[in-house]
């Protein structure tokens, strides 16, 4: 097996079209399309350093080989006046699984998150994303039963909430 060079790194305006493509890629690998009845018109997903610049907000993105193959990042939960973050758009293409980069580049935005004064961070998924719940509840996320904020994921069944 070859040495593969991963780096998890500030994502840049460059890599826009990139982590769009790695988004795009995954939800459809999970099938979570809109011919599934999944809502997927996200009108950010092809600029999210522009969304990942504002102030108390940052996003990552893991590079292999000079190409993306995987994201996160966290920023105010929409339509809450509390202390709260959400752990959003955590993608991850098949070759950058399994090596514990979406725990990694979890616990740097929960640093960051923490370094900004939120004092919990939300997130919402579905349940089809087995691996991703798990990891999640081992990071310390509780789940929760009703939706925080206003984030527009409708079809996202699972919510959790840390404490931080």
């Amino acid at each position: 097996m070859h040495n593969i060079d991963l780096l998890l790194r500030p994502l840049s305006a460059a890599d826009n079209p990139a982590i769009a493509g790695v988004i795009r890629d995954v939800s459809a690998e999970f099938g979570l399309t809109a011919d599934r009845g999944y809502t997927v018109a996200d009108p950010n997903l092809d600029h999210l350093y522009e969304l990942y610049s504002q102030p108390d907000s940052a996003y990552w993105v893991v590079e292999l080989d000079g190409y993306v193959v995987g994201g996160g990042g966290i920023a105010p939960l929409q339509c809450c006046t509390e202390a709260i973050c959400e752990l959003q758009k955590m993608y991850f293409l098949p070759v950058a699984r399994g090596q514990g980069l979406a725990r990694t580049l979890a616990l740097k935005a929960m640093g960051f998150a923490r370094e900004q004064g939120y004092q919990h961070c939300y997130l919402e998924t579905t349940a089809l994303l087995t691996r991703a719940i798990r990891l999640y509840e081992q990071l310390g996320f509780k789940h929760i039963d009703s939706a925080m904020g206003c984030t527009g994921h409708v079809d996202c069944e699972v919510r959790m909430l840390k404490t931080l």
